[in-house]
Formats: structure tokens, C-alpha cells, sequence
């Protein structure tokens, strides 16, 4: 196939978001968060850990001299600024973004080797030992997220400078890995490359980037295991170590998903961000190639992570030791790691299941890291972030207990290692690809979110327009009005929301409607014509939620949900220690909006009790039970779990124990 010289077209270009509690974020994204982590990038930002990042690619491109600064896989953090501004720029065309962008992408090119390689670390520290260590040196990571930025960037503005760059470098990766002599039968330890040369492929319709993205997940944990041997070849000496350290064992390479075939595995193991985007990449070739093994394990993996190693907010990864999975059920919630970048990764999962096969329960997760995981970990004024997103927090203890420094109480300016701002800014930038997918040749469009939205759709019977109006996440409502419609009969499928609990009801032209149900959807086939107006009203009220008996530290524990909003409880509404306060299990739950938190949130209340302190002898930490006096009457009050850490620093906890 040949490369198409018109300019790409994306589904987000076709869906605007026009919505109530999304714009503002969006907005403060692409008039505050680009611009502050171009500051960043530059080393702009006072008292924040400097980047280095765009210095590095101008010593890189022989315009300065220099040392290289920051981490190995720096160049990443600029691909995933451009990134966003692609997206950014697709949305509200900003002529001075557009020239800054501009700017950095001719700076990358004049970075670029003649044979098209690309990497300051290697260009500037370490010259000649390219993929020496792909182990540990990011190099096709790297590469990974400035494809998918120069696609990114080609489909919002048509300019190829960038993507003809990124193929460049693609053409000559192709020489150096595959299965032919001579060539590396080898992959990343920190996998990304593979579902950006999927985004390639999909760009330029070249065929030999999709068949590059296969090789190195079939490679993948294949014996001889090349990440062992490869060690064996640099005699176990670490980048990150500076030494020799212990070659490592195939079983060691669960933490890279490299301990066995990628269609063998089916538990979600190793570094949580490493995991999910491989498994969007096998998702992305099960639908693009019919790979049915590949499907299968993408099911498992899913399963696995969504039922038993996620946390209630959307969060995976539990333990800050390797930024990694654990086992089933484990679960901490003031040790908890929950690194914002796997919670996005996870959402990139989500959609590519959807496009293979649109079943709610990916939809229902999709929502739930997004509207608590992922928007909680930046602050409301887009200069502030957290990395680990606790569903527990002391600030006492992470000041000074070793084992929770890694849980701030409080969201940091910058990071040494800041992968997941330009994350949450390049999401959000393409929020409008995830809210719908349709099936031409089934002609059936599916909305998955609900966010206030126009869009236009292909379908075989011919083009959809319509406009979503929605009250989420504060009122469960939504409104569909077809602005164009063919004249053959489409269906619409509406997710019917997990927390809903299957109570929904639809209304077409006013009038209540049967909906079938099909994969957790509300499916209306029908002759539709313009002006024809669906209403769609999923239940939603504020709920205590139980957690699984295996997820052993919520026993007797209880958090509040709200729609898709998990909420939770500061000390600056509630005091401290909040481990003292505890809810009736038939608490009544009282939900009210309050304009002044915030920019206005739904809050909820109920009574409580809290436990007594004043008998107690401040010299005597623990007495008989039977010594314990009445429990206080208290009044709770829950925030959304996105806004916190946004007023007072304290205590935080989501989950609150329950009483009788």
C-alpha cells in the first residue's frame, strides 16, 4: 500500500465536545496545562525539578553544547507535549502553538541521524551503544510516543514534516529488529512502540509498519528470552545500577511482561503501565489481523486486571516497588501506588476493547479511571500534579514513614520523572475519541459516555449527525437529537451505566420506548429522521459500595459512589483522625449541589459516629475494649475524589468503616 498524501483523518475530528463539566477541563488544558509544561520542558518553571528535555534535543541537533540531562527516556515528555498540542490544535486551531510546535518539530529533525535514528540520550551520553540495552534504555519506548505524536500532529494540521521523521525512523528500526540473520530478534522492556506503530500504519497505510508491530509482540517472552541474553552480552552491567548487578532469571521478566508468550500470559503482572499499553497493542492487532489468540488472552488480561487488581477509582498498580501489579486482591489504600499513566493506559485498553467487541463493562471502566483517576491527579489550576494517586492519605506518615514518602499529600509542580502530565494532557486534548464508535457495516452507532457532544458518523445506510446534551456526572440525563439521518433504518446503543444497576429509561420523541439489551447497551433500531430526540435517563444516586471479602483492607469498610464519581472524606470537612469515624450501613445519604466548592460539585452527607478521645490518657496508647466509651454522633461530609487535595492539606480517606 502507499502512503496517502491527504491529510489523515481521525473519529475525534468528527466529534466536538460542547459539555458543562468537561470544557472547563479541557479548556484549562489547552489554555493553562499546555502552555505551563512548555515552561517545563524548558526549565521555566521556578522551584520545580528541571526537565532538560527540550536543552537535550538542541545539543542533540548540534545548536548548543552540553551534557544530557534528566532521564534516559526524556525525549519522550517532549513527544507527548506535541502530542497534546496536536490534539489541542485539531479542536481550536492557535496559530502560536501551531509555530511553537512547528519550531520543536524542525528541531527534532535536525536531531535525527542520517540512517534515521533519533534519541538524545544516545546521540549525546552514549554514542555507538544504541540497542545495547533495550532492557532498560526506553530507546523504542521513546520512539513509540514521538510516532504517536507525529501522527497526532499530521491528521490536526496535514504538516508531515514530523510524521515523515517518525517513518524515517520506523524504516530503519525495521532493519535492525526482525527475524531475518543478521537482525535482532529483540524488543523493549518498557512497551509503547508497538501500538504506536499501529497508529502508523493506520496514518500512512504502509502495511510494513503493522507487520513490525507484530513481530515485537510475537517476540515477546519467546525463548532463547533476548532481554536474558542481552543482559548476558553487557555482562550484567545496569544503567540504572551503574554496575553489574545479577543477570536476570525469565521469571524476573514478568516485571516486563517478558516471562513468557504474550498469548500464554493471563494475569496482569510486572510494571502496571508496561502491561496496559502492550495489551492495547494486542488488542489493536486481534482487530486489525482477526489474531483469535490474541483476543483470548486480551479477554483474560482484562478480566484479571478490572476484577481483581483494580481499585474502586480506576487505579491499577498497588505497590510503589516497581510501579507494579502485586496479586489479586491486594489492594493498599494508603501504600498504593495507582500511577496516573496506568490508569490512562488502561483507558487506551478500554477503547480498543470496545472497538473489537463494544461490551459495557469496558465502557463502565473507561469511565470510572477517567472521571476519578485520572482528572484527580491534576489540580484545578493545571499546574499541579500528583504521579501516585492514594485512596488514603496522613500527611504526617508520608512526611515521615519511609514506606508512604512516595504518597504526597499534596500535588507536585514538576518531576524528574514527569511522564504523566503530558499523559493526562494529551487524554484529555483527545477526549472526543472516546466517547463514541460505530459499525458501518452493522449500522449501529454506540454511545459510551456520556459527555455533551455533535458529531457526524459513515454508516452503510448513509451519514448521522447528532447532538448529546448531558447533566453527568451531577444528574443522570442525557439527550440525543439527530440533526441528519439516512434514509435506511440505524440503530443507537446507549451504555446502560454499572451504576444505573440496570434502571434506565428512554424516551424517543417523548414518548417511553422498549429498548432490546445487547452487551450491556440499549439498542433502538429504527427508521430515524432528523429532529427525532432521545432521552436517556440512567439512575443515578449516591450509594455506599462494599468491597470484595478478598480485598482484606476494606473489610468492614465502606466508600461512597455518586454516578461515575467515587467521593471521598478530608479532614478539612470532617477533622481528623478520620480512621476515627465510622457510618451506619443504612446511613441515609443526602446529595446536594454547592456552588462554591470548587467551581460547584455535588457533595454528599450523612450522619456518623465518631469515636470518643477525651477519656483517654494521652501516656496509655491502647486499654480493655470494655473501657471504650459511646461512639459521637457526627455529621459526614464527601467530596468527589477529583477534588481533592485542593483546599487545605490533611487527611484523605475513601474508604470509611461501617457500623450497625
Amino acid at each position: 500500500m502507499t502512503t496517502s498524501s491527504t491529510r489523515g483523518q481521525r473519529n475525534a475530528e468528527k466529534v466536538h465536545i460542547e459539555d458543562a463539566f468537561w470544557n472547563p477541563l479541557m479548556e484549562l488544558v489547552r489554555k493553562t496545562v499546555i502552555p505551563y509544561q512548555w515552561e517545563a520542558l524548558n526549565d521555566l518553571i521556578p522551584d520545580a525539578e528541571p526537565s532538560y528535555a527540550i536543552r537535550n534535543f538542541r545539543v542533540a541537533a548540534g545548536l548548543e553544547e552540553g551534557e544530557f540531562g534528566g532521564m534516559i527516556f526524556q525525549d519522550s515528555d517532549v513527544a507527548k507535549w506535541l502530542e497534546a498540542a496536536g490534539y489541542s490544535l485539531a479542536n481550536h486551531p492557535d496559530p502560536e502553538l501551531e509555530r511553537t510546535a512547528d519550531g520543536v518539530i524542525e528541531l527534532i529533525a535536525q536531531a535525527q541521524h542520517e540512517n534515521g535514528y533519533l534519541n538524545t540520550y544516545f546521540t549525546i551520553r552514549e554514542p555507538g551503544k544504541q540497542w545495547t540495552n533495550l532492557h532498560e534504555a526506553h530507546e523504542l519506548y521513546c520512539a513509540g510516543h514521538m510516532m504517536e505524536a507525529a501522527v497526532a500532529y499530521y491528521e490536526a494540521t496535514g504538516k508531515r514534516k514530523l510524521l515523515d521523521v517518525m517513518c524515517k525512523f520506523a524504516d530503519y528500526i525495521g532493519t535492525v529488529f526482525g527475524t531475518e540473520p543478521g537482525k535482532l530478534r529483540g524488543y523493549d522492556g518498557h512497551q509503547e512502540i508497538e501500538l504506536a506503530l499501529v497508529k502508523l500504519y493506520q496514518a500512512t497505510g504502509e502495511d510494513r509498519f503493522l507487520k513490525l508491530a507484530q513481530f515485537f509482540i510475537d517476540q515477546r517472552g519467546t525463548e532463547p528470552n533476548f532481554l536474558v541474553e542481552e543482559c548476558k552480552r553487557r555482562e550484567g552491567y545496569s544503567h540504572w545500577a551503574q554496575k553489574k548487578v545479577p543477570i536476570p532469571s525469565v521469571e524476573q521478566l514478568s516485571y516486563n511482561q517478558a516471562h513468557k508468550p504474550v498469548r500464554e500470559q493471563d494475569a496482569a503482572v510486572g510494571h502496571a503501565v508496561r502491561a496496559v499499553y502492550m495489551y492495547t497493542a494486542m488488542a489493536d492487532l486481534a482487530r486489525l489481523t482477526g489474531d483469535r489468540e490474541l483476543l483470548e488472552a486480551c479477554r483474560r488480561l482484562w478480566s484479571n486486571t478490572t476484577t481483581k487488581q483494580m481499585y474502586i477509582t480506576g487505579g491499577i498498580g498497588s505497590t510503589h516497588h516497581g510501579e507494579a501489579f502485586s496479586f489479586d486482591y491486594d489492594l493498599p489504600n494508603d501504600t498504593v501506588y495507582a500511577e496516573t499513566c496506568a490508569s490512562i493506559g488502561l483507558i487506551f485498553f478500554a477503547r480498543r476493547m470496545l472497538l473489537l467487541e463494544p461490551r459495557s463493562e469496558y465502557a463502565d471502566v473507561m469511565e470510572r479511571a477517567l472521571y476519578n483517576n485520572v482528572i484527580g491527579s491534576m489540580s484545578q489550576d493545571g499546574k499541579h500534579y500528583f504521579y501516585v494517586n492514594p485512596l488514603e492519605v496522613w500527611p504526617k506518615a508520608s512526611e515521615h514513614n519511609p514506606g508512604r514518602r512516595h504518597v504526597k499529600p499534596v500535588r507536585q509542580k514538576w518531576f524528574g520523572c514527569s511522564c504523566c502530565p503530558p499523559n493526562v494532557a494529551r487524554l484529555l486534548s483527545s477526549l472526543n475519541s472516546y466517547i463514541y464508535t460505530a459499525s458501518a457495516e452493522e449500522n449501529k452507532i454506540y454511545a459510551h459516555l456520556f459527555i455533551g457532544s455533535e458529531a457526524q458518523f459513515g454508516l452503510a445506510a448513509g451519514q448521522v449527525a447528532l447532538k448529546q446534551q448531558s447533566r453527568l456526572p451531577w444528574e443522570g440525563y442525557a439527550r440525543f437529537e439527530f440533526t441528519e439521518a439516512p434514509s435506511e433504518p440505524f440503530a443507537l446503543a446507549l451504555r446502560i451505566p454499572s451504576w444505573s444497576l440496570n434502571q434506565a429509561v428512554m424516551r424517543i420523541n417523548g414518548v417511553t420506548a422498549h429498548y432490546d439489551v445487547e452487551q450491556g447497551y440499549a439498542v433502538v433500531n429504527r427508521q430515524w429522521v432528523p429532529g427525532d430526540i432521545v432521552e436517556w435517563e440512567p439512575a443515578l444516586e449516591a450509594r455506599l459500595i462494599a468491597a470484595h471479602p478478598e480485598i482484606r483492607v476494606n473489610a468492614g469498610k465502606a466508600a461512597f459512589e455518586r454516578g461515575p464519581l467515587v467521593y471521598c472524606l478530608e479532614e478539612t470537612d470532617n477533622g481528623r483522625p478520620l480512621a476515627s469515624l465510622s457510618i451506619e450501613r443504612s446511613a441515609e445519604l443526602r446529595s446536594g449541589y454547592d456552588a462554591d466548592l470548587l467551581g460547584g460539585a455535588v457533595t454528599i452527607e450523612a450522619q456518623g459516629r465518631a469515636d470518643e478521645h477525651d477519656s483517654w490518657d494521652a501516656a496509655a496508647p491502647y486499654r480493655p475494649l470494655i473501657q471504650q466509651q459511646a461512639s459521637e454522633p457526627v455529621t459526614l461530609k464527601a467530596v468527589p475524589y477529583y477534588l481533592w487535595g485542593n483546599r487545605e492539606t490533611g487527611e484523605m480517606t475513601v474508604w470509611i468503616r461501617t457500623c450497625s
